[in-house]
Formats: structure tokens, C-alpha cells, sequence
């Protein structure tokens, strides 16, 4: 049973955060591509997990996971790419079978397999993947009993380890920094370039009841994009010289190769407000000109300061993986503990239902005759002797069998 579980990974380790965007795949298409990949290639079941740098196949298949069925496998869930790309994702693809995959998949749910260590987003990802996939009717029995031992794995590994109390990404020690602070929900935020990290932290920002943001990029349409997610106002870059709104909390990410914020700017965005601002600069090179802070009254931090927090978190955290890959290993073992277990009870579940067909057959049938002469008092106890054997009957060889087939199983 163990030999027929697989999982295909695409991750970080292998792949630009872009590329592995392309696997991704919006929640109302995976209804009919899910379908049709579990009944094209026949497979037991199937479960579809993505996130921001992660995309994972797993699934239940009597066939061995080879390169074939990878390309197969891949043609028909992305018809759209193109060969090269195909080949590509089929060469980087990590791939797990047996025992290894449940090893993988106990180290996603409990995120010593992530990006950053101790994130406990994947947790609640890997649930509602797994729960929107058994909605759907793809999952099955074996991936119910692996689902439901990586969820309780992962929960004792972030109430039994500290692998989790330390923020490490650069978007959540920020947000630490503003919470420190005590800015208002309703502060006047300002942000300088929609990339990726902005756009992390514009939508941490919005998650935690910041609500007042203005963003200003280099393409206006890339603004417009972020600036709707977050409820925002959108402004060009070429545009920030005359912006008159003014702002308590600056937050500047852009691609520009020196400082875009000079001491002219930045009094321009000050608009005549002599009040002690916050910048958080997460740029590298860093966007704001070092002579501001002596001009003006800045509450200043860098990427170069959060990094280093976040480096010496990382080394805390790592400080938790053994325990960690103590109580992952103890799990892997229970799980298979736990398959054998119900291997044994499905092929022995046809027992009761057997011995109830020999019942109904000796009564209608082999002492049909001899039943008939009984007076109702009689039948009574009968039944109740026979109810009683046949309990017994069930319970208690299926139990001894059951050990026997354990005890001696590899």
C-alpha cells in the first residue's frame, strides 16, 4: 500500500519563485484538471497543494513513478507549456515514493521543508488543500490516514519546539517593528514599488487593519494592481514630486540601482509636516539617501538591520530541528504502524459479514426443520447463544489474527 503513495514537488530549492507561478493553478480551474489527471492516468487518488514557492502533487498509483509518467503526468495537468518547459519542470522536479514521501510530506506540514523555517502558514495550506481535495472526491482512504497524521504531527511540532517563535521573514520582523510602536490602524502609509517584497508586506499590512495606503510605482499599471488588492490610491513614480498627500509611515522597495529619495524629495513628501515620520527602507541598494536621517526627525530601518534580526532568528530556530526531526521520525513510524494496522483490518472485514451469511444459512436452511419445533422460549435463547458465539467468534480470532500478522510483519 506505502509503495503506491508519490509526490511530485516543485520548490524553491530547485526553481525561481516565477516558474514554479506557472504550476499554479486558480482554485475554480482545479475542479476539471484535477479530474481529468486523476482519470486520465487512472490514478487512486490525488490531492493538489500550491503556494507562493511551493506546488506538490500527491497521489495513490499501482505504477512506479518513473520519467514517463512524470512527462505524462505533466503534459496532461499543463497542456499549455511548451516542451522545453516541460522537460525543465520534469528535470528539477523532486520526487518522493513509499516512506520518503511520507518523510516529505511530515516535514512540509511542519515547515522544516519551507523557505523559512517555522512558518506556520503551510500547516493551514496543506489542510485546506487536502480538505478541498477530498471535497472534490479525489482523495481516498490512504491519503485520509496520512493527511490526518501530517496535520497532528505538525501541531506537536509547534506546541512541543520553539521552531516557530522567532520571526525570521523581513515582512513579519517589520510589522514586529510597527507594532512596537503603536502606529494607528488608520496611519497615512506610503509605498514605494509594487514588487514582491512590497507587495508581501502591503498585503500584511491590509491582513492586520491597516487600511490608509497610497502606492507609488515605476509602471502606474502595476500600482493600479497593488493599489486595488489593498484598497490603496495608485501614483507613477515620475508623479512622486508632486504628491501632496503627505505620510507617517514610508515604505520604500525599488529595483533602482542607487538612492530614488533624496533630501529634496523627501521634504517635497513631507509636504510642511515637521512630525518624527517612519521609514522602512527594503531595498538593496537602499532607496533613501543617508543624509535625510540627519536633516529630519526619521525613525529609520533598513534591510541591512532586519536581515541581521532575521539571521539571528534563523539560527535560533534551526537550533529546534533535531527535536523536530525526532518527533517527524516517531510519526513516520506510527504511520506505517498505523498502515499495516489497516491493511490487516480490510482484509478482514469480509470475517463478520461471512459469519452472519453461515447464521441466516444453518437457520433457513440446514435446521430449518429442527428450528420449527422449538416453542418461542426456546428460540429465544438460542439466539441469544448464537448471538453470543458469533460475537465472541468475531472478536476475539480477528484480534488474535491480527497480532499474529502484525507481529510478524517486515
Amino acid at each position: 500500500m506505502l509503495q503506491q503513495l508519490h509526490i511530485i514537488a516543485f520548490t524553491h530549492r530547485q526553481l525561481d519563485v516565477n516558474k514554479i507561478g506557472l504550476l499554479h493553478i486558480e482554485k475554480e480551474a482545479q475542479v476539471l484538471q484535477l479530474e481529468h489527471l486523476k482519470a486520465a492516468l487512472g490514478l487512486k487518488e490525488l490531492m493538489f497543494l500550491t503556494t507562493c514557492n511551493r506546488v506538490e502533487l500527491t497521489f495513490v498509483n499501482e505504477q512506479d513513478l518513473d520519467t514517463p509518467l512524470l512527462m505524462r503526468l505533466l503534459q496532461t495537468l499543463y497542456p499549455k507549456l511548451v516542451p522545453i518547459q516541460l522537460e525543465e519542470f520534469a528535470r528539477k522536479a523532486e520526487v518522493y515514493s513509499g516512506t520518503t514521501a511520507v518523510q516529505h510530506a511530515l516535514s512540509v506540514a511542519s515547515s522544516i521543508d519551507s523557505m523559512i523555517i517555522g512558518e506556520r502558514e503551510i500547516i493551514t495550506q496543506v489542510r485546506l488543500a487536502y480538505e478541498y481535495c477530498h471535497a472534490l472526491g479525489l482523495t481516498g482512504d490512504l491519503l485520509r490516514l496520512l493527511m490526518k497524521k501530517v496535520i497532528e504531527t505538525a501541531k506537536q511540532v509547534y506546541t512541543e519546539t520553539s521552531i516557530a517563535t522567532k520571526p525570521v521573514s523581513v515582512v513579519s520582523l517589520a510589522y514586529q517593528y510597527l507594532k512596537q510602536l503603536h502606529i494607528p490602524l488608520d496611519a497615512r502609509i506610503l509605498i514605494i514599488g509594487a514588487g514582491v517584497t512590497n507587495t508581501t508586506m502591503a498585503r500584511f499590512l491590509k491582513k492586520h487593519g491597516f487600511k490608509n495606503f497610497e502606492v507609488v510605482n515605476r509602471s502606474i499599471e502595476n500600482a493600479e494592481t497593488l493599489a486595488a488588492e489593498i484598497r490603496g490610491n495608485a501614483h507613477a513614480l515620475n508623479d512622486l514630486k508632486s504628491y501632496s498627500n503627505g505620510f507617517d509611515v514610508l515604505i520604500t522597495c525599488t529595483a533602482a540601482e542607487g538612492t530614488i529619495i533624496d533630501a529634496a524629495l523627501y521634504a517635497d513628501l513631507l509636504n510642511g509636516e515637521t512630525q518624527e515620520k517612519i521609514v522602512i527602507d527594503l531595498a538593496i541598494p537602499q532607496d533613501l539617501d543617508a543624509q535625510i536621517l540627519n536633516q529630519y526627525a526619521v525613525k529609520y530601518l533598513s534591510i541591512e538591520y532586519l536581515q541581521r534580526i532575521s539571521n539571528e532568528n534563523v539560527k535560533e530556530r534551526s537550533k529546534e530541528l533535531q527535536q523536530v526531526e525526532e518527533i517527524i521520525a516517531n510519526a513516520r513510524f506510527e504511520f506505517q504502524h498505523l498502515l499495516r494496522e489497516r491493511k490487516v483490518e480490510l482484509a478482514m472485514r469480509e470475517v463478520p459479514a461471512r459469519v452472519k451469511e453461515l447464521r441466516a444459512t444453518a437457520y433457513a436452511e440446514i435446521f430449518k426443520e429442527e428450528l420449527e419445533t422449538l416453542d418461542p422460549q426456546a428460540k429465544e435463547v438460542l439466539d441469544k447463544v448464537v448471538s453470543y458465539l458469533e460475537k465472541k467468534y468475531i472478536s476475539g480470532p480477528m484480534k488474535l489474527a491480527k497480532e499474529i500478522i502484525l507481529n510478524h510483519a517486515d
